[in-house]
């Protein structure tokens, strides 16, 4: 690398076959990387298979790779991300996955080969003990990059706990847009609808969900609940509806394309995160979160993971499990218009003082200069 040439970084990521997430990649080479972003063509969970979107590409280079192992967590991984690295040639590779995952040993490796130096992100906020060979890969990994980036403190706690010692930088992968996640326009004639209360995610049984179903139930007045997200957990849910008599009163909205979400927001009255913590999940982060924050729209949320580091004094935080205190968090919300619109208001500001893609990209181009330093 001479003096006046630009930092070459290749970015592993399956995470970033989501359009909205690019926009960090754009903000990233504005600040003079050469970046290349070798993704997925796909991933698959259990809300199905996620195609990548094009969505923010100006100024870097978005590759979409072949994968083997497509939705397996731990064994995924890419044949030919040899030949990339060997033609790219970064000065730093920065992998996108946790450092006990095949992907993470594979880019590690190639990344030695040619002599980059190499980071890992996590979101991991419970410190697991994996078997071999997974222990071994992970082992591997500690030892061997130069740093590594965190998703929240609780997950640079963990990995201190695992005996990760070399330099480390608490940075959300994520941030939001504001200009695309912006509040909805007032308009004073359009027809004033039910008050509308949002959840957006997995719809796995972690997630709370049912909880909110049932504070719901409780309700007076008129009222309705989208729904917005997919997974195996439907089925359940839409039982536990028609049992508490409030079908009617429940939209389901699947699968919604990332650059469509600022519409959906603006539907909404609140967004509730109703998670629980379980022994090996905790939530880690909720992008949703800061989208709906940034939308104007007031956010309530269970005590689980980092949701109360994100919302701050910005939102309504209730203890995890709690119907009652989700209830009664409804009932505030929905009967204290001033209420929510101060709580909109705080939300828009957090989001514009800690969660933008040009925070989150400076904050990581920080870490390459560092490391490179």
């Amino acid at each position: 690398m001479t003096v006046n040439s630009p930092l070459r970084v290749l970015m592993l990521s399956k995470a970033c076959i989501v359009g909205i997430y690019q926009r960090k990649l754009e903000e990233i080479a504005q600040l003079g990387i050469d970046l290349l972003t070798l993704v997925p063509p796909s991933w698959k969970d259990e809300r199905g298979d996620t195609p990548l979107e094009r969505v923010y590409t100006d100024g870097y280079q978005l590759q979409d790779i072949p994968i083997r192992l497509n939705g397996n967590f731990h064994l995924h991984h890419y044949p030919t991300l040899g030949d990339w690295m060997r033609r790219f040639r970064p000065h730093i590779v920065h992998i996108d996955e946790e450092p006990y995952n095949a992907a993470s040993w594979q880019a590690l490796y190639y990344a030695r080969q040619v002599g980059a130096k190499s980071l890992f992100f996590s979101w991991q906020n419970i410190n697991r003990r994996y078997p071999p060979p997974f222990s071994w890969g992970e082992h591997w990994v500690l030892n061997n990059v130069e740093t590594a980036l965190m998703g929240t403190e609780s997950a640079a706690q963990v990995w201190r706990e695992k005996g990760y010692t070399k330099p480390l930088a608490v940075v959300p992968q994520f941030g939001t847009d504001p200009q695309l996640f912006t509040p909805r326009p007032v308009n004073n004639e359009r027809e004033k609808p039910p008050f509308t209360i949002g959840y957006v995610g997995r719809l796995i049984e972690e997630k709370g969900i049912h909880l909110l179903l049932q504070a719901a139930a409780g309700l007076t007045g008129e009222w309705r609940l989208r729904l917005i997200g997919s997974g195996p957990y439907k089925n359940e849910l839409v039982a536990l509806a028609e049992r508490l008599g409030i079908a009617d009163r429940l939209e389901w909205v699947a699968w919604v394309a990332s650059t469509d979400m600022p519409d959906q927001y603006h539907t909404l009255d609140v967004l509730v995160i109703p998670s629980l913590t379980r022994p090996n999940w905790k939530e880690q982060f909720g992008r949703v979160i800061t989208e709906a924050m940034s939308s104007g729209v007031p956010v309530i949320g269970s005590s689980s993971g980092a949701i109360p580091d994100i919302i701050g004094e910005a939102g309504l935080v209730v203890p995890e499990g709690s119907i009652e205190g989700l209830r009664a968090a409804l009932e505030s919300l929905c009967g204290q218009p001033d209420l929510r619109v101060r709580l909109a208001n705080a939300g828009r500001e957090r989001v514009l003082a800690h969660f933008t893609h040009q925070q989150v990209a400076a904050d990581t181009v920080r870490v390459y200069r560092e490391m490179m330093a």
